[in-house]
């Protein structure tokens, strides 16, 4: 597995993948910062992400082309590729995820789910929120998730744009 560190307006990412595609990307407030011993420092395996993100992160990108590998369990999965089936600039509650998966009782799952996804912003994440237009949990912080929804043109309301100062 080879790692990378980097900057973004979000903060420090780490991005690591290897042959099958990128495994993860964590921001720097994650219990899971650290890369994992044997892992190696990527040279240009890691290029291709970071130039997608820094397009991304500049309004130019609106979908990532990238060869993703998410390790997770079969429901994971299925969320996870819901996840990218939201438009950039869209935003959907966790129960919408669920009925969209083909399981509508299966909303607090969706919702460990979403947490437990390891390629935050690619695997798009931030646009999900509560079914009254909250903005619940994001394990980036939710001042990072109104940067994010910020970034890519949703309107927050007046109490979500304050977490924007934090």
């Amino acid at each position: 597995m080879h790692y990378r560190y980097h900057d973004s307006p979000t903060g420090p990412l780490l991005l690591a993948g290897d042959d099958s595609g990128l495994q993860l990307l964590y921001m720097d407030n994650t219990e899971r910062w650290q890369p994992n011993t044997g892992w190696v420092p990527a040279g240009r395996q890691l290029d291709e992400p970071c130039r997608q993100l820094d397009l991304y992160f500049e309004g130019h990108l609106k979908r990532f082309d990238l060869r993703l590998a998410p390790r997770g369990t079969p429901f994971q999965q299925r969320v996870w590729q819901a996840l990218l089936d939201i438009p950039y600039g869209r935003t959907t509650s966790y129960s919408e995820l669920a009925e969209r998966i083909g399981n509508p009782k299966s909303v607090r799952a969706v919702g460990t789910a979403n947490g437990a996804n390891p390629i935050s912003i690619i695997i798009p994440c931030h646009r999900v929120i509560g079914r009254d237009g909250s903005l619940t949990g994001y394990a980036g912080g939710l001042p990072r998730k109104a940067l994010l929804l910020k970034l890519e043109g949703v309107k927050l309301q007046p109490e979500q744009d304050q977490l924007l100062l934090i």
